[in-house]
């Protein structure tokens, strides 16, 4: 079975957001979870299920995770190939329960295949009646609908493993999530290469082809959310640092101090501190709190839409955190 999965929701501007998961990615991160799927209905509602990676790795590893049932579903696509075109209005959704002649492979005789009446699209009512049955969702949604996408999770008050770009945790709708402590970072982020369609275009480095011809795009800044508790979450970040007013300037439109990296956060600082996104990855809810994103504090308090400035220029995105044990 090919390294892919398939995100084929398309954004009215006509974003580009099929991105086909590899395998090894799904693995790497879905092995940390695995005590979480004993009798759990798992949900992929993002994907092509008779192509896509997620539903290769639950499909098989069904009896491994002793999962109850799994159910993928597809947007317009009725055909067998990897990318659709989403010229056909008719989608699909597979439900499978395990393996019943003992191969240890989910044959298609053991695979039962739906036609849906709509075209899959995850908003719709029959695909909001699969999310409700389910436990658990794990997939890798479309980028231009990602907020809409997320909200529906959390208001449905599903538990969920989902792939985005860290961009969009900067997004106010989607940030106020973490900090309502609705949603985490997962195990890993970081860079992952996707299998693309032939008809995307070259995006600067970040693009190849293989010997086979399939086109391949690379992103430095994706990260697994979720809101599956690991005990790692609540580990203590260690600090070291001791605050001096040199290495920790404040910011010229924000009463708060730059840190970066996230390793230099200073254990005696009781104020409000702005480090980069990739804090995320270590943060500990019991010992720092998320205040909020730079932008909109800035606006809040200047009227003004600016990032945090220092020495008057803008810097990369920052969160500001407090300390609670100070």
């Amino acid at each position: 079975m090919p390294n892919t999965n398939i995100n084929l929701h398309r954004g009215k501007a006509a974003e580009e957001d099929e991105f086909y998961t590899q395998l090894y990615d799904i693995e790497n991160e879905l092995r940390h979870y695995k005590d979480h799927f004993k009798n759990k209905v798992v949900l992929c509602n993002c994907d092509d299920p008779r192509v896509s990676n997620f539903f290769h790795y639950f499909s098989y590893n069904f009896e491994n995770l002793k999962l109850k049932k799994l159910i993928t579903t597809c947007y317009k696509n009725d055909d067998i190939e990897i990318f659709s075109q989403n010229k056909i209005e008719e989608a699909i959704y597979l439900e499978y329960e395990g393996d019943k002649n003992k191969n240890k492979v989910p044959d298609p005789s053991e695979i039962g295949i739906k036609k849906l009446k709509g075209n899959g699209d995850f908003r719709s009512k029959e695909c909001l009646d699969l999310l409700n049955q389910a436990d658990i969702v794990v997939t890798n949604p479309p980028f231009s609908l990602f907020r809409e996408y997320l909200s529906q999770l959390i208001n449905a008050k599903k538990r969920f493993l989902i792939l985005a770009r860290q961009g969009a945790l900067t997004a106010k709708e989607n940030f106020r999530y973490f900090k309502e402590n609705k949603v985490w970072l997962g195990r890993n982020s970081g860079e992952m290469e996707f299998e693309v369609p032939s008809h995307y275009e070259p995006r600067e480095n970040r693009y190849r082809q293989d010997e086979s011809g399939k086109k391949w795009r690379s992103f430095g800044n994706m990260c697994w959310l979720t809101n599956i508790d690991l005990p790692r979450r609540h580990q203590d970040l260690i600090l070291y640092k001791t605050y001096n007013s040199k290495d920790y300037p404040k910011y010229d439109n924000f009463d708060a101090i730059d840190v970066k990296p996230y390793s230099n956060i200073p254990k005696d600082y009781p104020g409000l501190m702005g480090v980069p996104i990739t804090f995320l990855s270590q943060h500990n809810p019991n010992q720092f709190e998320l205040i909020g994103i730079d932008r909109p504090l800035v606006k809040e308090l200047t009227g003004k839409q600016s990032r945090f400035k220092l020495n008057g220029k803008e810097l990369f995105a920052r969160i500001v955190i407090k300390n609670k044990h100070l």
